[in-house]
């Protein structure tokens, strides 16, 4: 699910397209998994490469619209629908393990983001919905309209970032029945204390706390980060792409860890934990997307690209 820009033929540009390719390096009879597969952007760079691709969304929408356009590589590349914190077994069960890359994108289309009936806008009205599996039962809906006051200001202050969460999560459950995006953006900008100077819209962190709490997108991105691992072969590359600080520092820090020899504590007198380091960086330095990508494609500047390469 790649968050980006429409591209000249009508589909979303995605993010960093260039970076992820020369990081995962496919090549012909390499196996790759594409774990947010979204319209497939990245998927089609992989295969350009005569590598084959395991394709895995949650959103049937989106896995529609790639399998069109992935129709002319025939066996070169199989899509299936399911969550990427089950990759391992995806994986497992289609004959594509051990593999030479992974690639988690963490955004979310260009086609979630304009189809008003999904409920991710902020400026679209439609129903509260978020789900990026439209079979599951939790809905933004049923957060907004039954979660507590005290649970509402926690999930915005704690996924969302919001120093405004108590504030914000009183006039929730005080204007509730709220129904649309459009009257819980409302409701979040009047509670505000001054509009933002960036031109954010003053509910989007709270629109992205309740879109993670519905997808349980933190947890999912933890079980993702270990199945990637176990199913990387020797000089296999992890790439995730982020795109905000809470999973920019879970991918950090679980990096910074499956890369030490040793993750005792700094006070132990010697290393007891026996812990073996699994990766090692392939960019210390995090990668950010060009000025002229962002010309082009103005929705991607929070993205983050960080890689990894197995090495036991």
């Amino acid at each position: 699910m790649a968050l980006g820009a429409t591209g000249v033929d009508g589909h979303h540009a995605p993010v960093l397209l260039q970076e992820v390719v020369e990081s995962l390096r496919p090549s012909a009879g390499g196996r790759f998994v594409d774990c947010t597969v979204g319209e497939a952007g990245h998927t089609l760079a992989i295969l350009e490469r005569d590598a084959q691709v395991l394709g895995i969304d949650l959103d049937s929408d989106a896995l529609d619209v790639a399998r069109k356009r992935v129709e002319k590589y025939g066996e070169q590349v199989h899509l299936v629908a399911g969550n990427f914190a089950d990759l391992e077994s995806a994986a497992t069960e289609n004959g594509y393990a051990p593999v030479n890359g992974v690639l988690l994108d963490l955004g979310f289309s260009s086609l979630q983001i304009d189809t008003a009936i999904r409920g991710f806008s902020i400026n679209r009205e439609s129903r509260l919905d978020m789900r990026f599996d439209s079979t599951q039962r939790l809905t933004a809906h049923e957060v907004v309209n039954t979660f507590s006051e005290r649970e509402i200001a926690d999930l915005i202050f704690r996924l969302g970032e919001e120093k405004s969460a108590r504030r914000i999560a009183k006039a929730i459950v005080r204007e509730r029945p709220i129904d649309t995006t459009t009257r819980l953006a409302e409701v979040v900008a009047g509670s505000a204390r001054r509009r933002s100077r960036s031109g954010i819209h003053p509910a989007t962190r709270t629109f992205q706390a309740i879109r993670m709490t519905v997808n349980r997108e933190l947890e999912n991105l933890r079980d993702a980060l270990e199945g990637a691992l176990r199913i990387l072969a020797t000089a296999g590359r992890l790439a995730v792409i982020s795109y905000h600080s809470l999973e920019d520092r879970m991918v950090k820090r679980f990096l910074r860890v499956e890369s030490s020899a040793c993750v005792c504590p700094p006070s132990a007198p010697s290393c007891a934990c026996g812990h073996t380091a699994r990766v090692k960086l392939v960019n210390r330095r995090v990668i950010k997307p060009s000025q002229s990508e962002l010309d082009l494609n103005p929705r991607g500047r929070s993205a983050r690209l960080r890689v990894a390469e197995r090495i036991a």
